[in-house]
């Protein structure tokens, strides 16, 4: 079974339903609210294992019922949790708020995950090692990314970068990493233009191109850029109802690692990838933890 893991954030989601985003000052009456168990480590994870592949979690909770329902969701998703440690500090918190239409905005608290550290990755160098694919974000240290790709690298396993949220690139860091996957707002961020339909989608992947041998740009409701020297191109979004985007990005990320760490090409991987996460917008927050591998097989065929 094709093993993944991943070296990441684990954070506690508070969604709050608004008319909009407030204006700075303003107060608004929201709809509904709900929780859920988030971070893009912890997403990114459950999205790989849900796509069937044997995955294992490196990070840090706190020791508060957060953290207890943060490993719970891990475990029932089939997610290994022997490399979580729990920290001293509170575990780390998100507040989202969505719009009708299906965007977001949130912010986050990282509480425990900055207590991830380089020693937490030597128990987890056996699992690393063994590994198809490290996978990476931006809501843990530097230290700990840059530590954990070069295990990878010298065991020659894969290593994928999502590159969110945007910051400052550590040089050493992007010279390890196989994959690089940014949003519209990350490439900008990280010196695209701006990026405002596909075609522009598009040249931030061949722009960035320095940064990783392959470099995915997802441009949400545009669809999705790749550019590697071996293959360029891009696919159309799916055509579903959105009904909320929050998420969309880590279930495409998850499902991207789990296709290549199968063995499958890049433009395959891609293609699976954005039926993922085309599912993941049309699909109610508490009717997500159902879908599987086989309902992304049934919108592929189904819109081929």
């Amino acid at each position: 079974m094709p093993s993944i893991v991943v070296v990441g954030s684990l954070h506690y989601d508070i969604i709050v339903a608004g008319p909009r985003l407030p204006r700075l000052g303003e107060t608004l009456p929201g709809s509904a609210w709900e929780s859920k168990c988030g971070g893009k480590g912890g997403n990114q994870a459950v999205a790989a294992a849900r796509q069937g592949s044997a995955v294992s979690m490196v990070g840090c909770v706190g020791g508060d019922d957060m953290g207890v329902q943060l490993l719970d969701n891990l475990r029932a998703a089939g997610v290994g949790t022997r490399h979580v440690r729990t920290g001293p500090s509170a575990s780390g918190l998100s507040l989202v708020i969505s719009e009708p239409a299906g965007d977001y905005a949130a912010v986050i608290v990282s509480g425990a995950n900055q207590d991830l550290d380089e020693s937490d990755l030597g128990d987890a160098e056996a699992a690393i090692a063994a590994s198809s694919v490290l996978l990476l974000q931006n809501e843990i240290p530097d230290a700990v990314n840059l530590a954990a790709a070069r295990r990878a690298r010298a065991a020659g396993s894969r290593v994928i970068l999502n590159a969110a949220p945007a910051r400052p690139p550590v040089t050493a860091l992007y010279r390890l990493v196989d994959v690089l996957v940014v949003n519209a707002v990350e490439a900008e961020m990280l010196g695209a233009d701006p990026v405002t339909d596909l075609a522009s989608a598009r040249r931030a992947a061949s722009l960035l191109s320095d940064r990783a041998p392959v470099v995915i740009v997802t441009a949400g409701g545009d669809g999705v850029a790749i550019h590697s020297d071996a293959y360029q191109g891009a696919l159309m979004p799916h055509p579903v109802r959105v009904v909320s985007t929050h998420g969309a990005g880590d279930a495409f990320v998850g499902a991207l690692a789990a296709r290549l760490a199968a063995g499958d090409g890049l433009p395959e991987a891609v293609a699976w990838a954005n039926a993922t996460a085309a599912l993941i917008v049309s699909t109610e927050e508490h009717a997500r933890g159902a879908l599987r591998d086989e309902d992304t097989r049934r919108l592929l065929d189904a819109q081929a």
